[in-house]
């Protein structure tokens, strides 16, 4: 193979597939327009792809159906950023119901973010008592809330499980949901986790949203856990002791540890702001040094 031939094979495995891409008119034939430029700017030049669709990495497939639509990991980050006012962008894109667009009021998305800690033993699932994880990780989000005021940051509470964790042993899919409070907000948030397990790490799938979101939520967990595939020779049946890594964590870490600090949370804590667009960008620049990305 030439050289420009192993750039081009290489670029095709960091790419993900373009579907079937529908224009924003196309899929949204009867929305009356934005008063904003900038966001109606935005909303027209993203592609809304369904079908089958090759994540970067290679390693994982979205089958995605017509009543979802999936944005590439650029046009995630222009409703991450420019839309919703998060100070970072999305490694591997976002997925939508199709009833919404990202700028609708009701709108909430699922953020997809590869963890390659390796292989997540699930020993411990069948054994955890979720009343006690969470009340470990209540005092933690305490430490967490009184650094956070220290700094100027609002409050946090964690106030329980807004779902229980559960684990699927046979399709290896891991979920739950918390109720967060930041500082006197009205509404409290909702921050829902999927966890799909892999040979060498999970694929997260954060959603994005309101707590009134949570039925809504709850009712489309099955068809967009159904989405994810992993290719072959990378499923969590795949492992060989002998050549992969063994994650830190359990079943039990990854929900503790998604607490703080993380991608997805952190967005969740954000979306109830996203109305007040053109006011967000400077104030929450500091957010991220103080969380980190990752």
């Amino acid at each position: 193979m030439t050289r420009l031939g192993s750039i081009i094979a290489a670029c095709a495995v960091c790419l993900p597939t373009l579907a079937g891409a529908a224009d924003f008119k196309e899929l949204f034939p009867n929305r009356a327009p934005s008063e904003h430029q900038n966001v109606e700017a935005i909303l027209e030049s993203l592609d809304y792809q369904q079908g089958e669709i090759l994540l970067p990495g290679g390693q994982i497939k979205l089958a995605v159906p017509d009543d979802y639509y999936y944005l590439n990991p650029h046009d995630a980050s222009l409703v991450l950023q420019d839309l919703w006012g998060n100070p970072f962008g999305s490694d591997l894109g976002m997925i939508f119901p199709v009833q919404y667009t990202p700028w609708h009021d009701e709108a909430w998305g699922a953020e997809l973010e590869w963890e390659g800690i390796g292989y997540v033993e699930d020993k411990d699932a069948a054994t955890i008592d979720y009343d006690d994880l969470l009340k470990d990780m209540q005092r933690d989000t305490r430490a967490e809330s009184r650094a956070r005021v220290d700094q100027g940051y609002e409050s946090l509470a964690l106030v329980g499980w807004a779902e229980a964790p559960s684990y699927d042993d046979v399709n290896k899919q891991l979920h739950w949901a918390l109720e967060l409070k930041f500082g006197e907000s009205d509404e409290n948030t909702l921050n829902y986790e999927l966890r799909s397990l892999g040979r060498k790490g999970t694929l997260n799938t954060n959603f994005i949203g309101k707590l009134s979101h949570l039925e809504e939520i709850k009712a489309a967990l099955p068809e967009v856990a159904g989405m994810v595939s992993f290719q072959t020779g990378q499923s969590y049946a795949d492992f060989d002791p002998s050549l992969d890594s063994v994650a830190a964590v359990g079943i039990a870490g990854l929900i503790a540890g998604k607490v703080a600090g993380k991608a997805g949370f952190l967005a969740a804590g954000l979306l109830l702001l996203k109305k007040f667009w053109f006011v967000l960008l400077l104030p929450l620049a500091g957010l991220n040094r103080m969380f980190g990305r990752r």
